[in-house]
């Protein structure tokens, strides 16, 4: 069983984790992104469409997780016509700002894709 995320790339498209209450979805991600750093298991990026950009913005709850990811190297890539659409692209506070192609590429490149 591989037990490593190296390869994987993980896609986030909602405001936090599930479909459930934004309380509990902002709580659950978190939790997700801190357990990964805890067991060290980081991914080889991590990708933003739909409101999942959200979570890269001011305000967003996984703030610090998304920034001890990137500083330990892992791309986080969100899109920026999602950005635009929310009116976020003046208010990303990590990550950087791609576009589909990006996105894609890095999907590509992977040998899995998780969607959260």
């Amino acid at each position: 069983m591989n037990t490593n995320f190296s390869d994987t790339v993980l896609v986030l498209n909602h405001n936090g984790l599930g479909q459930a209450d934004t309380a509990l979805s902002h709580r659950l991600v978190v939790s997700y992104l801190r357990t990964l750093i805890e067991l060290d298991q980081l991914p080889k990026a991590v990708v933003f469409y739909a409101e999942g950009v959200k979570l890269i913005a001011e305000g967003t709850p996984c703030q610090k997780e998304l920034a001890e990811l990137s500083a330990a190297g892992v791309p986080l890539i969100a899109c920026r016509t999602c950005l635009d659409f929310y009116a976020l692209e003046d208010r990303v506070v990590v990550g950087e700002i791609g576009n589909m192609l990006r996105i894609v590429e890095a999907q590509l490149s992977a040998a899995k894709v998780v969607t959260l």
